[in-house]
């Protein structure tokens, strides 16, 4: 049996990978030159210039990953075949060409992923091949589980609790000890895989490096320093206290189920108790992102639409000065500011800092969730669609699961709280370094003195705050309460 493994971007990884085990089982063990054909398609929604100087950091970590696939795969004796055109075309084209009998592929949760499958299954069958999709992006499938009245959780708890109820995960598949041949004459256009120069990008130096190996690195990391403290550390913005796993989640340099047996071996390992808890705070995270892939999957319409049906035709603002100010870093709140600029020099920020940030835009300024769910999809290198517009919608108020409306951070008092001495603060906004911590929060507050002594003016050093807190809160209550009343009395109707 002749099968081509096509490696899609959220799995560019050899262990845990069940198409790639398939198509060896498929095929006595892979030992025939040609029977099993790894294929990366170049497409040009994500790999057109135009289109890659839209998710930089995200492009970047998808090229070291694709480098590192293709050594893997070199060491194992096989190699990375890479194309270019549309998915929708070529893997039919290639199938056909090669006489394949069957193309395996790890599922897509998102449903333009799912369109594109159907499309290509129906294509495969027509020419008398096959698609076979596989689960790996999650733990569980999507949409595996469900309430008591066989309906979807739209609640994150006893979502929670139905999971780890349910039959324990299966040990992830081993790598391969070897891989058949490909022959060096396909014919048909092979590529290289791209560089950043040729698509229009530059090297940023300070985002992680992508690849299964570099992956791997941070996981056992995590497990030895990081793991033990995970509680109390994990919204300290000030301390390196998270695993740094989630872009290698995103694009499958390493198995969520990889991740969640490596930190359940180290708990059981142990009878310390809080070790115990530390691993189920960190599990919970996955959990967490296991729920918004099956909000997604059973609510695809939720990447256009709230998915509280009465914040449909929210008054949110279109302020385009405090959009500038938000995304530049410069609202005058220093730990939103911090975020901001942390997203666009690293690709990644602090989920305690998206949390805090996202508030003040949809709640402080009254910004459409969407339009900000956007830009950080644009520069985050960990952009994923289910989990960033589920995060998104959560801190809007409008989400499953989402925080109440009420509820509206204060910057000033997250920061003293998760950034004590303003060490965060301090390094990605340079300009308050000099500034004593007591006031590193709210620059505004300090006295005329200690601001003179640090060397800054406010309003020209850095900026005075673009709202007040206060009057900011109180309007955006005033006009969620508006808004959802009058939505309350359509809906009854």
């Amino acid at each position: 049996m002749k099968t081509l493994v096509w490696f899609r971007g959220k799995d560019l990884r050899v262990s845990d990978h069940a198409p790639l085990t398939e198509a060896l089982r498929g095929n006595a063990g892979g030992r025939d030159e040609g029977s099993v054909l790894p294929v990366f398609v170049l497409d040009p929604y994500f790999f057109a210039p135009e289109a890659a100087r839209e998710l930089p950091h995200r492009i970047q970590f998808l090229l070291d990953a694709l480098a590192a696939l293709a050594k893997n795969l070199g060491h194992l004796g096989s190699r990375l075949i890479v194309v270019a055109g549309k998915s929708t075309r070529v893997i039919p084209e290639l199938a056909a060409r090669w006489k394949v009998d069957r193309v395996v592929a790890h599922r897509w949760t998102e449903p333009f992923g799912r369109k594109r499958d159907t499309i290509i299954a129906d294509r495969l069958r027509a020419a008398g091949s096959r698609l076979e999709l596989f689960e790996g992006e999650t733990l569980r499938p999507p949409g595996a589980l469900r309430t008591k009245t066989g309906t979807p959780f739209a609640v994150y708890t006893p979502f929670s609790r139905a999971f780890r109820a349910a039959t324990p995960l299966e040990a992830p598949l081993p790598a391969p000890k070897t891989l058949p041949a490909v022959p060096t004459d396909l014919g048909v256009t092979e590529v290289p895989i791209p560089t950043l120069e040729a698509l229009g990008l530059t090297r940023n130096d300070q985002l992680q490096i992508g690849g299964e190996r570099a992956a791997r690195e941070r996981l056992d990391h995590f497990r030895a320093e990081r793991l033990r403290g995970y509680e109390d550390a994990r919204d300290r913005m000030d301390l390196a206290g998270t695993s740094r796993l989630s872009a290698d989640l995103k694009f499958g340099t390493i198995s969520a189920r990889t991740v969640w047996h490596a930190a359940e071996s180290v708990a059981a390992a142990a009878s310390d108790e809080a070790l115990r808890t530390d691993r189920d705070k960190f599990t919970n995270e996955l959990l967490w992102r296991e729920f918004t892939h099956a909000l997604l999957w059973e609510r695809p319409e939720l990447l256009e639409s709230p998915f509280r049906k009465d914040f449909v035709g929210f008054p949110w603002r279109n302020d385009d000065d405090a959009w500038h100010a938000w995304t530049t870093g410069t609202t005058g709140y220093p730990i939103v500011d911090a975020s901001a600029r942390q997203l666009l020099a690293e690709g990644y920020v602090h989920n305690r800092a998206r949390m805090i940030s996202a508030s003040f835009f949809t709640k402080h300024l009254l910004g459409d969730y969407r339009r900000a769910e956007a830009h950080y999809m644009k520069w985050l290198t960990d952009g994923d669609w289910a989990q960033n517009n589920a995060g998104w919608q959560w801190s809007a108020g409008c989400g499953a699961d989402a925080q109440p409306y009420f509820r509206i951070f204060n910057p000033k008092t997250q920061g003293k709280k998760f950034d004590p001495e303003g060490v965060y603060v301090k390094r990605w906004v340079p300009e308050l370094r000099s500034l004593d911590a007591k006031f590193i929060h709210a620059p505004y507050d300090a006295p005329a003195l200690v601001l003179r002594a640090a060397g800054i003016t406010l309003g020209r050093d850095y900026p005075l705050p673009i709202v007040v807190h206060e009057a900011a809160r109180a309007r955006f209550l005033e006009t969620a309460a508006g808004h959802l009343k009058k939505k309350h009395v359509v809906l009854a109707r």
